[in-house]
């Protein structure tokens, strides 16, 4: 049997984010894998694998001939916003079994200039065919059924909406530490309540930014780190799992996937919650990242509430530092945000994000992140842990 070898992240990188008007998905793809590669100091010559979705009729394809790849290794697994953090277990775990050297997670989106330029509209259903079509005509639009699952927390163990307003306000504050996030002025509770109501219990606060922007992700085989500028950030472990596609079939909604890709990834990792510095955890409305908390093992299930209204969540004195760029909810959100995530942790691994730095007791660098992403209305998560190298 072949020895597995390690996998880390040696590279990654954003494109131009937030409100980027003259560029097109491709272009975004196209300028993050750039940086990436120039950040892990790799030649692309290395790169053998390559993973994308979300853009074109063959995704992988299309864009790694755009980006004038010949992978021999790809992936397209499109999971909504947990997408990201599958293909990165995915393509480890191809790194490590010797089926890749260098794999490539590359994403980019003009979400926010194809409305402002009529190109497309907002995005109210994911469509009407197969098990959806038992919904869609009753008006359960994506929010809806977050919404759905929100309240179902609020009566089952008496979560507040002031609460959850915590975690937008402790995003807002995170956000503010960020020069490149789309939105770093200071919210309070009474400000995100008092907003446009947009699906009950949720005000406008409550939901994610739209922004344009892309992110890219380079991952090798531990034989390369020695020759890549950047520090190498391990991948330990990783976990996915899906729940359910119509509403009807979700048994509980005030658990997410996570519970099971969470257990997975930590026990893959050999670490637990608790050893953890620092999460990275999906944000398109405030309760995912709520229930997220709950479901990755950071606090009971049903206690979601009582922790997050504390501060934890904030870089400058939270015990649990979460979404420390600001998030979907304040830093950007061009769609599929979960390698977004990846992105934001390494750099907080790494020691690389100035004022909104990550910081142990002592003043020393994180050790250990959590990157946990979730698809369709809680449809799917993907979790990774990550250590310093």
């Amino acid at each position: 049997m072949v020895a597995r070898r390690k996998v880390a992240v040696v590279g990654v990188a954003l494109s131009d984010c937030g409100r980027v008007d003259d560029a097109t998905p491709y272009a975004l793809h196209a300028q993050a894998a750039r940086r990436a590669l120039a950040d892990a100091g790799l030649d692309r010559s290395l790169v053998d694998g390559f993973a994308s979705a979300g853009l074109g009729t063959l995704a992988p394809v299309e864009v790694a001939e755009y980006l004038g790849l010949r992978p021999t290794w790809v992936d397209s697994t499109s999971v909504g916003g947990s997408t990201w953090e599958v293909m990165a277990a995915h393509a480890a775990d191809a790194i490590a079994a010797g089926h890749a050297r260098v794999v490539l997670l590359a994403y980019g989106s003009t979400a926010r200039a194809d409305i402002r330029a009529g190109r497309r509209t907002g995005t109210l259903s994911f469509g009407a065919r197969g098990p959806l079509q038992f919904e869609t005509p009753y008006g359960h639009t994506l929010i809806a059924k977050y919404a759905m699952a929100a309240r179902r927390h609020m009566i089952e163990y008496g979560t507040t909406i002031e609460q959850l307003a915590e975690v937008a306000v402790q995003a807002r504050a995170n956000a503010a530490l960020n020069p490149e996030a789309m939105f770093r002025t200071p919210v309070t509770v009474d400000e995100v309540l008092s907003g446009p109501m947009i699906a009950d219990p949720f005000t406008k606060l409550h939901c994610c930014l739209r922004s344009d922007g892309g992110a890219a992700v380079l991952l090798a085989a531990e034989e390369y780190v020695r020759d890549c500028r950047t520090s190498p950030v391990w991948v330990l472990g990783s976990g996915e799992s899906v729940s359910h596609a119509a509403m009807s079939e979700w048994p509980d909604f005030t658990v997410s996937p996570a519970a099971v890709s969470g257990r997975l990834a930590f026990a893959r990792a050999g670490v637990r919650p608790t050893e953890v510095d620092f999460a990275e955890i999906y944000d398109a409305f405030t309760y995912m990242t709520l229930v997220t908390l709950e479901d990755l093992g950071f606090c009971g299930k049903g206690e979601g509430g009582a922790f997050v209204e504390k501060g934890r969540l904030r870089v400058e004195g939270g015990a649990l530092p979460v979404n420390t760029d600001g998030g979907g909810l304040s830093a950007q959100h061009p769609g599929m945000r979960g390698l977004f995530l990846l992105v934001e942790a390494v750099r907080q691994l790494r020691g690389e994000c100035g004022q909104r730095q990550v910081r142990r007791r002592g003043g020393a660098l994180p050790r250990l992140a959590v990157a946990s992403g979730t698809g369709g209305w809680f449809c799917s998560s993907g979790t990774v842990v990550l250590a310093a190298g």
